[in-house]
């Protein structure tokens, strides 16, 4: 199957993709708008704004009329991965959406899903959700693991691999943001320094691909061979593209969430300290 009829299957699939979107995010305001009716301790507003500006985000990486084009240029298809990974997903964690939406449920189903929360391998599982190394092997392999070529490839040429690429990158985004902005969810655990170093190692993978991608003299990716001339780019320079866009996205995203870090650490005097103690 070629990745031009790829893409055309995947146009008449973003009607549902978009409808899902939609109806994730009438859902959010909705428990959005209850809880702050009936409790006085509310999701702030500008989680909200954050988780819709999120799924926003998350729609144009999957369903927009620009999601078809990375079949076409490796430009794109690196915006797709920068949008899930890099910027949708931090927006999608510190909107709480678990919180908001829980306030639609029946509250049968509710207690139902907190029991199950509270089997001791759900709880391990949490737990390691929270521990850096964990987080950072699982999204640096899963960024490496779909660009080893043939991986991409297969990408390329099935509609289905396709999708599990772009589930995996969102998920793997939401896992490693997750420790980072956990102290902003939970009051009890605040941030500790070893984040920002977190931060810091997260870009070393990164700069190491889009580097690649930058300096290398050949095609890493011989199917934009016959589609990037559609655009009036060559293969080399859209693929010079990419990893450009990749090597400065990826630095200035970690570098303000490291800023913010730090400063919140600076802020109050003790807060890391108080942070290892809960750790």
């Amino acid at each position: 199957m070629s990745p031009l009829h790829v893409a055309a299957q995947f146009r008449e699939g973003s009607v549902s993709l978009t409808l899902a979107v939609v109806v994730t995010g009438a859902v959010y305001a909705c428990g959005f708008l209850r809880l702050r009716s009936r409790s006085s301790n509310t999701v702030r507003a500008w989680r909200a704004n954050g988780f819709l500006f999120g799924l926003l985000l998350i729609w144009i990486a999957v369903a927009s009329p620009l999601a078809s084009l990375d079949h076409q240029l490796l430009t794109v298809h690196m915006v797709q991965h920068l949008l899930l990974m890099t910027f949708a997903a931090p927006m999608i964690v510190l909107g709480a959406p678990v919180r908001s939406i829980g306030h639609l449920l029946p509250r049968r189903l509710v207690q139902a899903i907190i029991g199950v929360f509270q089997w001791p391998p759900v709880q391990r599982l949490r737990a390691g959700a929270g521990q850096l190394t964990l987080c950072w092997l699982v999204a640096t392999g899963t960024l490496v693991a779909w660009h080893v070529p043939p991986v991409f490839a297969l990408g390329m040429r099935s509609e289905s691999w396709h999708a599990l690429e772009q589930a995996s990158f969102l998920g793997a985004g939401l896992l490693f943001w997750w420790p980072v902005a956990q102290p902003w969810l939970t009051a009890s655990v605040p941030p500790r320094w070893s984040v920002v170093l977190y931060l810091f190692l997260a870009t070393l993978p990164c700069d190491i691909l889009s580097g690649f991608l930058v300096f290398s003299d050949r095609i890493v990716y011989p199917v934009y061979l016959s589609t990037s001339h559609h655009s009036g780019l060559d293969a080399l320079s859209d693929q010079q593209c990419a990893g450009a866009l990749m090597w400065t996205a990826v630095t200035i995203a970690y570098l303000v969430a490291g800023t913010i870090v730090t400063a919140r650490l600076l802020e109050v005097p003790g807060y890391a300290d108080a942070g290892e103690a809960h750790s």
